[in-house]
């Protein structure tokens, strides 16, 4: 059962199998047997998860059931759920209960699936290793010793350590795609806009956007579905005809055009993980398809770019948290400003204040012009140049990481290495475009690869096509970490 897809789970549901108390009752066990290793949950609710089961199971039995009704979905704790604890992974929202539901929650529940609890992430979503949460580092299921990537650490762990079926994470630059490959298992980061920003604590608001974490191609199809869907309090919703995503699923990949950017092979990829991605690769031709290089000549300015405008973005945003609403608020102060500065100041983790303090910079009188509009405009080559490749190709492929899982602590001292991590997820966000990463293999420490596919706006049905077919190929997706198998 732990590695049954969201299809096979929600036929055993539908069809008397298992009921969704059950289900939900496994997994929690599950997650009390194995959280205390990876600590890849911060919140969880047994007695309401197991009452909104109750509700699934009633809705099968009066024939209401829908294609994931029933089954039990892990959600990062960046999204706001009625009547549970939403920390964005901070001491400044540490006990902060949401009084409503993001677009996103409301869309799960209305499909009858079960809430399992709130999963760990960076501090606001800043990081890529999961160790700036406030509530200490996840660890990887497939080495303890390693980092899951981050923000959306939590969310991939409790995949791939089978803790969970399937789970929602967001992505600002590279935060679902690069814990996925970490953890050998899927993500994908939709268009921006298509999935609504409603009831999403905010980090850099033209860059933010939600997505789902499972198992395989084929889950995705199933969580996007749900996920994906106008909300009129969002101004950047896109209002669209609904589709089914994985329409798709089983077209073969004959006439395929991937496109190989050079940039993404060329120094800095580690070996192992190159020779991993290109094996996929040359699969891929295997299935039909053909690769032409492509090239991506800014992508070496997506870091710099990035790293202006998301700090700025994030001091704007962040400047709600002041002690006086809601939040943290220091218990000494002598005046207003005095409260002000101490309940940031201890709110706040380090990472988080490195950024405000870089946003405000670039956003001041004398700097905006130099740094933040300059960015903007290198941010539009960047989104070209993704454009004039599309001209030669269907898709583009490459590694969703230059290595493999790092040790926990390696990079915490050296911020600009972490940056690093993410050099190959990071234009796509600023481009606005969908990507996703699958399984593809193994590094040299036994650690997984992740394969990073990135389409034109709005092709998710055809990136989950392509992925799917990769995965009824190979099985890099259905393997399981030893550790895990230890939670029965």
């Amino acid at each position: 059962m732990l590695n049954s897809s969201l299809k096979e789970l929600a036929a055993m549901l539908a069809g008397k199998q298992i009921s969704s108390v059950e289900l939900a009752g496994e997994f929690l066990r599950r997650i009390k047997a194995l959280n205390p290793v990876y600590n890849a949950f911060v919140t969880l609710a047994e007695e309401e998860t197991l009452k909104q089961a109750q509700a699934a199971d009633e809705m099968i039995a009066a024939g209401r059931g829908q294609p994931l009704t029933g089954v039990p979905v892990a959600h990062k704790d960046i999204f706001c759920a009625n009547g549970w604890r939403t920390t964005a992974g901070s001491r400044m929202l540490g006990n902060f209960v949401a009084p409503y539901d993001a677009h996103v929650i409301e869309r799960f529940r209305q499909a009858g699936t079960v809430n399992l609890g709130k999963t760990n992430m960076d501090e606001f979503a800043m990081g890529s290793s999961n160790e700036n949460s406030h509530f200490g580092p996840v660890k990887n299921p497939w080495d303890v010793r390693a980092v899951p990537g981050g923000s959306s650490g939590g969310s991939a762990c409790a995949v791939a350590a089978r803790m969970a079926p399937a789970a929602t994470g967001t992505d600002t630059g590279g935060s679902i795609r690069q814990p996925a490959a970490l953890t050998g298992i899927s993500g994908i980061k939709p268009t921006y806009g298509l999935v609504s920003r409603y009831g999403m604590v905010a980090f850099a608001s033209s860059l933010d956007q939600g997505g789902p974490m499972a198992k395989s191609a084929e889950d995705l199809s199933l969580l996007l579905n749900v996920m994906v869907g106008f909300d009129p309090r969002d101004s950047t919703s896109l209002q669209r005809e609904a589709e089914d995503y994985g329409r798709d699923l089983e077209r073969p990949l004959a006439g395929l055009r991937i496109g190989l950017p050079r940039e993404y092979f060329a120094a800095g990829l580690s070996t192992d993980v190159e020779r991993a991605v290109q094996a996929a690769i040359g699969e891929y031709r295997r299935l039909g398809a053909q690769t032409v290089e492509v090239t991506l000549p800014n992508t070496r300015l997506s870091i710099p770019v990035y790293y202006v405008l998301a700090p700025a973005e994030a001091s704007s945003n962040l400047s709600r948290y002041d002690g006086v609403r809601y939040g943290y608020r220091a218990p000494e102060y002598r005046d207003l400003a005095d409260m002000y500065q101490k309940s940031r100041a201890q709110g706040f983790g380090p990472e988080v204040k490195r950024r405000i303090m870089i946003g405000t910079y670039v956003l001041s009188h004398g700097y905006y012009d130099a740094y933040y509009l300059q960015a903007q405009k290198l941010r539009r080559l960047i989104a070209r140049d993704f454009s004039e490749a599309f001209k030669h190709c269907d898709v583009i492929m490459g590694p969703t990481s230059p290595t493999t899982a790092f040790n926990l602590g390696e990079k915490s001292s050296d911020p600009v290495q972490m940056y690093l991590s993410d050099i190959y997820t990071i234009a796509v966000n600023l481009a606005g475009l969908p990507g996703m990463s699958i399984p593809a293999g193994v590094g040299d420490d036994g650690r997984p690869v992740g394969l990073q596919i990135i389409g034109n706006y709005f092709s998710e049905a055809k990136m989950l096509n392509v992925a799917h077919r990769y995965q009824q190929a190979t099985d890099w997706h259905a393997r399981m970490p030893e550790g895990a198998k230890a939670g029965g």
